[in-house]
């Protein structure tokens, strides 16, 4: 009996990093949205009219810039870290889903095979009778 609560909880151990995992990859991906990518491009207009046309210097043009890179950083960290708990979520219930399938599938199996040599036994104990 605890071998098989040792082998569930293995099992769930295993299936929770998975969804971790799997949830902090999706949230990493969707941090660069349309959003953010169109911030970053009027950032980079705005750097480029700056440095040509008003002939300012490095020392306004180049603020401006961290700026706002450092404002497309923190905009996709916390559309990341906003996202992350629904796509856990997510990945947690596919695990779930696919685990109990594929039990399903395991005990149907074993009941077919349990039924195929049930009834071999019967026909292989009708022929000894049979042949007696």
């Amino acid at each position: 009996m605890t071998d098989k609560a040792e082998v569930g909880r293995q099992v769930s151990l295993e299936m929770e990093q998975t969804a971790v995992q799997r949830a902090r990859d999706r949230a990493g991906s969707a941090r660069w949205d349309l959003t953010i990518a169109i911030f970053l491009f009027a950032v980079l207009i705005l750097v480029i009219i700056l440095a040509t046309y008003t002939k300012m210097g490095i020392e306004v043009v180049a603020p401006i810039a961290l700026f706002g890179l450092a404002m497309v950083w923190l905009l996709g960290w916390k559309r990341g870290k906003q996202l992350y708990p629904r796509f856990y979520d997510e990945e947690l219930s596919k695990l779930e889903q696919e685990l109990k399938k594929t039990v399903k599938a395991a005990v149907k199996k074993t009941v077919e095979e349990t039924i195929e040599e049930t009834i071999e036994e019967k026909v292989q104990k009708a022929l000894r009778e049979r042949w007696r």
